[in-house]
């Protein structure tokens, strides 16, 4: 089972990573690739309108290295983030115009990002919601900007739930679950949606 987790900023995602690998210790962790290429590896990565294509390519390509690399194991593993996550922070900085993105360096990613579905069994997508807000934290890491999770937000749900770029309709795609509510709530929920496979 390679599960992924994807969404934007911010959401708990890590945590939901965490507190998965707590409770299932036989599961393999790989951390987002911009902690090892960026934070913790040689890279200055920058975020929002300072993306670069550079830096998004070498994320979303290490990330679909590390999804073919674990599709031939036996041990279950979670991921923090997908290559989808890196179409769509892409999409975010395009719109933007102030970087070397632009929507045909988005376009070139989605073949890559479709062939590599197919080493993921499950996307665990993180929406913003009213029911569960999770609210910024100023770590040191991640930008203190509402408007920018927000916009990412949006991004993120018209490709998961309105079908952007089509890549929801392509064969390789995984099955997609939304999840929110307290820690326990999700690792509980993540159980299920796994168990009903």
């Amino acid at each position: 089972m390679n599960l992924a987790i994807t969404g934007a900023h911010s959401m708990g995602k890590s945590t939901l990573v965490q507190d998965w690998v707590h409770a299932h210790p036989n599961t393999l962790l790989e951390d987002e690739p911009y902690r090892v290429l960026g934070l913790h590896g040689p890279y200055e990565i920058q975020f929002r309108d300072a993306a670069t294509r550079h830096h998004n390519g070498l994320m979303l390509y290490y990330n679909i290295g590390r999804c073919y690399r674990h599709s031939q194991r036996e041990q279950p593993v979670i991921f923090d983030r997908c290559p989808i996550d890196f179409i769509a922070y892409s999409q975010f900085a395009a719109d933007c115009g102030r970087s070397d993105i632009d929507d045909a360096f988005v376009d070139s990613m989605l073949e890559p990002t479709r062939e590599c579905l197919a080493c993921l069994d499950l996307l665990v997508f993180i929406p913003k919601t009213d029911e569960a807000p999770v609210h910024l934290e100023d770590d040191g890491i991640r930008p203190i900007d509402h408007a920018y999770r927000n916009a990412m937000d949006r991004i993120f749900k018209q490709i998961y739930r309105d079908g952007r770029y089509g890549l929801s309709s392509s064969p390789q795609f995984p099955p997609v679950i939304e999840l929110w509510g307290s820690r326990e709530e999700r690792i509980h929920k993540l159980e299920q949606a796994i168990a009903s496979l």
